[in-house]
């Protein structure tokens, strides 16, 4: 654990200097007095440093949805790194980045057929926010500047994602964010939608704090709206039903684009390719990322209406249409990750597999309830959260200690705030359902 790199200043540094990486998201004390660090990883489970197995039940983070170190998709990325490592996107291409584009459009509702690439579900989000700004202004309609979030909404990191983004966490260190943002109330009423098992009975009515902001504002005045199908990062909140489809109807009423953030919810999470196939609802514009690549390289996609698409596409043919991209925007490795990513789910079946198996999760979590702390538990397609009762003045905490002590035992579980979240790859098996319960309940029980 001591290696040394080079002298620098007289000094020799060290190379696992544990001080020298500031984590993301993480307590950087607390993780460096102990570390957990995993060096392998293979379908359902890691490899720990000191040798041991550990089931992956977070699918890495809700992006690992084919399993680790799939075949077909690492040798992808060994085949694509010694042909082409990397070409430029800015008026040049490469054939795999359109390959992935059209296959990526055949996969998404009918009508979303243009696809522009990003590195992240950050991007994504920040992306899809600056195509419906500059959309309402190509078309003739530039008063529409403002975006609206929700409450309890995650949309990643950069500015525009905090800003629509409703977690106060992520907000408040970070000074007045973007202007013309306003927030419907999120839909969690744990009161009248106790152990959710799909979507919410109550709350369809919810959807009208749209309407009311529009009133507030000018319709306008808006020019997008953007949420989560199911609200993953801030503890897995179902939709009501009908929520959706409200939302939308709202949205033609007003010319207001509707945006889904599909970074969770994305290829297979919910049994279908996208969380709006499978509530029957279809957006303008779906962020993605994650599952795209399995996460194995950085990428994301956000994919558009044909009209929004048709509407840049004017003026002289010579001229930049939207002045936005990424250096790594369809990336030749991250595009070959992803088109494997594509042939694995869809060879393996694992969108079909993902809606199989959502009754055996479901009950296999929602049996959990009444185990001691636990105040609420909720599952949508194959995704699980298990609410905890707080620790008084000690927010966090609780969860925290039952995600060191799955750590210990062998499950890898997510925690935000004082709920845990779970989130399979699709390859899990029944049996490994049931094992991720069996860990967790005693752990529950045995909680202080």
């Amino acid at each position: 654990m001591n290696e040394t790199a080079p002298i620098r200043g007289g000094t020799a540094v060290p190379t696992n200097n544990l001080e020298a990486f500031w984590m993301p998201f993480s307590a950087n004390r607390q993780f460096k007095e102990a570390p957990r660090m995993f060096v392998g990883a293979k379908d359902m489970h890691y490899t720990t440093a000191d040798g041991r197995q550990v089931l992956d039940g977070t699918a890495g983070l809700w992006c690992v949805n084919a399993g680790h170190c799939r075949p077909k998709i690492t040798e992808a990325i060994a085949k694509q790194a010694a042909e082409l490592d990397y070409a430029p996107a800015f008026q040049m291409g490469h054939p795999k980045a359109f390959e992935l584009a059209s296959r990526l459009a055949a996969l998404a509702p009918t009508g979303l057929d243009h696809v522009f690439f990003t590195n992240s579900g950050s991007e994504s989000v920040e992306t899809a926010l600056k195509i419906a700004l500059a959309y309402q202004r190509v078309k003739g309609e530039g008063s529409r500047f403002r975006l609206i979030g929700r409450e309890r909404g995650y949309h990643g990191v950069n500015f525009g994602g905090i800003s629509v983004g409703g977690i106060v966490g992520n907000r408040k260190m970070f000074g007045t964010l973007l202007t013309g943002v306003d927030h419907m109330r999120h839909t969690h009423d744990p009161v009248r939608n106790p152990n959710i098992d799909g979507e919410g009975e109550h709350g369809v009515e919810l959807a009208e704090d749209l309407l009311r902001i529009a009133t507030l504002h000018d319709p306008s005045t808006i020019a997008a709206v953007i949420v989560e199908p199911v609200a993953g990062s801030t503890g897995v909140l179902p939709p009501p039903k009908g929520y959706l489809k409200r939302l939308r109807e709202i949205c033609d009423q007003h010319g207001i684009l509707l945006i889904f953030d599909e970074v969770i919810t994305g290829y297979g999470r919910m049994g279908a390719p996208f969380a709006a196939d499978h509530f029957g609802v279809t957006p303008d514009i779906i962020v993605s990322a994650k599952g795209l690549s399995n996460g194995v390289i950085p990428m994301g996609a956000v994919f558009v209406r044909d009209t929004i698409y048709e509407a840049f596409m004017q003026g002289p043919e010579h001229m930049i249409e939207f002045a936005h991209g990424y250096t790594y925007s369809g990336n030749p490795i991250a595009s070959a990750a992803a088109l494997a990513t594509l042939d694995t789910y869809r060879e393996e079946g694992l969108f079909e597999r993902a809606k199989a198996l959502t009754p055996v999760w479901s009950q296999a979590i929602q049996s959990l309830q009444g185990t001691r702390h636990v105040i609420d538990v909720r599952t949508t397609g194959l995704i699980g959260a298990i609410e905890l009762e707080p620790i008084a003045g000690q927010p966090t905490k609780r969860a925290f200690a039952a995600f060191l002590k799955a750590y210990e035992k062998g499950l890898l579980i997510r925690t935000t705030g004082d709920i845990i979240a779970l989130s399979p790859p699709l390859i899990i098996s029944e049996d490994q359902i049931g094992e991720i319960v069996d860990t967790l309940r005693p752990i529950l029980e045995a909680l202080d």
